[in-house]
């Protein structure tokens, strides 16, 4: 069964039923669940599949391309020596086997198809031109290394140029959906748990499957990301490099934007991080986006065009602010762990990055969907006459109105104290004389278990939102 994913198997669904061929990319971050929904969605429609082996020469992969076709086939087929043959192989046996059915052919893991000097790209394109694109089929693409599939692939400048119908972009699960692949699994667990575990591990689907029904969520974070035999006891050192050539630029970048929750301009990251600033940074960035590991959004102060980039990526966050020093600790490291006071600054930038990510659950509840609005964060540093201050998340509405959020991670009912109702007070008079708006501002409060009214908070608040607003 297929949890969440409606969008793209409308997508998919839509294209069983067309007139015309389709050339489908399907793009996502490793182990998102790319190959599990278009083999599950498409499977009794296969008319040929084949999986690209990471690093494999090119005889490895056409050797497995002849495999596959004798498969399908069942008919002995002689090994190809080059991607042209292989082409001209599959035309034949597509031209034998095609039907009134519409059929499809499914190529995983592109990039390792296409690697230096095998010329598949030239190959594939000309197929695809020549014959494949006249033809009642569906050709799916997919690759886990999404920006290497957006610069080679979707914006291809050769003969793949504009010959891609449709682009599905695999996003880690939300909230919601994690709730329901948990449960699916017969995993139930309260929502204050999920948050817990989608803080240290987001929702990507092949790390939830880890998850016990039997266990806490702290339970369940000791033993898939500190025990030597969990999932993820690696994974970092092997996440970065599976997706990228040299991926130590890619992990330096991670490194640097872990050390600063408001995140960094190109500028900091140059100097902070000791990195080249030329293409080489901007392509790196790029492949750290179109993979959804860090984020980018431009700072309210529209005078400043420079981005602001975050590390999104939940996972990565959590090894290097727990897991790369500790995990060769023994015993109930996590347990120990979640009681410090570096728990305490983690978890409230972590839960910060889930609302974030939540901003159009978020939106529905304010009842503000329909209303054109831009999502970002703002940070001021503070200089010798003048404090900083930061705003966790802001919402700069159409309809003249900002909407400024405070976000707390609590384990109990957030309550307002004059201190702190001043202290917001004073953080929207501030932000109205720098950012000079003419907006209305209203503060809006996100916590895990919302507040307990009183006087202080019901003098400043215009909503307050709980953890099921994020569900």
């Amino acid at each position: 069964m297929i949890i969440g994913r409606k969008k793209e198997l409308s997508v998919l669904a839509n294209a069983m039923t067309s007139h015309e061929a389709d050339l489908i990319a399907v793009t996502g971050r490793r182990r998102i669940g790319k190959t599990f929904m278009i083999t599950e969605a498409l499977r009794q429609h296969f008319a040929f599949e084949m999986i690209g082996v990471q690093n494999g020469s090119l005889k490895v992969q056409l050797q497995n391309f002849s495999d596959q076709l004798n498969f399908f086939s069942q008919t002995a087929i002689e090994t190809p020596t080059t991607w042209a043959d292989a082409f001209k192989q599959l035309r034949v046996h597509l031209q034998h086997n095609l039907t009134t059915e519409r059929r499809v052919v499914f190529f995983d893991e592109l990039p390792w198809l296409a690697g230096p000097k095998s010329n598949f790209l030239e190959a594939f394109g000309y197929f695809w031109n020549s014959w494949a694109s006249r033809q009642q089929i569906t050709v799916v693409i997919c690759g886990s290394a999404a920006s290497w599939m957006i610069q080679q692939v979707v914006n291809h400048t050769g003969g793949l140029h504009n010959r891609i119908t449709k682009h599905i972009h695999l996003e880690p699960f939300t909230l919601s959906e994690t709730e329901s692949f948990l449960q699916s699994r017969n995993v139930f667990l309260d929502r204050y748990q999920i948050v817990q575990l989608y803080m240290a591990i987001g929702g990507v689907p092949h790390y939830l499957k880890e998850i016990s029904s039997e266990k806490s969520a702290i339970q369940n974070i000791e033993a898939v990301c500190f025990s030597k035999n969990g999932l993820l006891y690696n994974e970092f050192s092997r996440l970065y490099a599976s997706l990228f050539a040299h991926s130590e630029n890619h992990v330096a970048i991670v490194r640097c934007l872990a050390q600063k929750r408001q995140g960094m301009i190109r500028q900091e990251l140059v100097e902070k991080g000791k990195i080249g600033n030329g293409g080489g940074l901007t392509k790196t960035l790029e492949d750290l986006t179109y993979s959804g590991f860090v984020s980018e959004h431009f700072p309210f102060d529209k005078k400043k065009k420079e981005k602001i980039y975050r590390l999104s990526d939940e996972y990565s966050l959590f090894y290097l602010q727990f897991m790369e020093q500790n995990r060769h600790q023994v015993g109930n490291i996590w347990q120990h762990l979640s009681q410090t006071a570096s728990f305490k600054t983690w978890s409230g930038y972590a839960f910060e990055g889930i609302c974030l990510k939540h901003c159009e659950q978020i939106k529905d509840t304010l009842g503000i969907a329909g209303i054109y609005s831009s999502m970002t964060t703002f940070y001021r540093k503070g200089d010798s006459t003048e404090k900083g201050f930061q705003i966790d998340m802001l919402l700069d509405r159409n309809d003249h109105i900002i909407n400024l959020f405070e976000i707390k991670f609590y384990n109990k009912p957030f309550v307002f104290s004059k201190e702190f109702a001043t202290a917001l007070q004073q953080k929207a008079w501030d932000f109205q004389q720098y950012s000079k708006t003419n907006k209305q501002v209203n503060w809006v409060f996100i916590s895990t278990f919302g507040i307990t009214p009183n006087p202080y908070s019901s003098s400043i608040l215009q909503r307050s939102l709980t953890l099921d607003d994020l569900f």
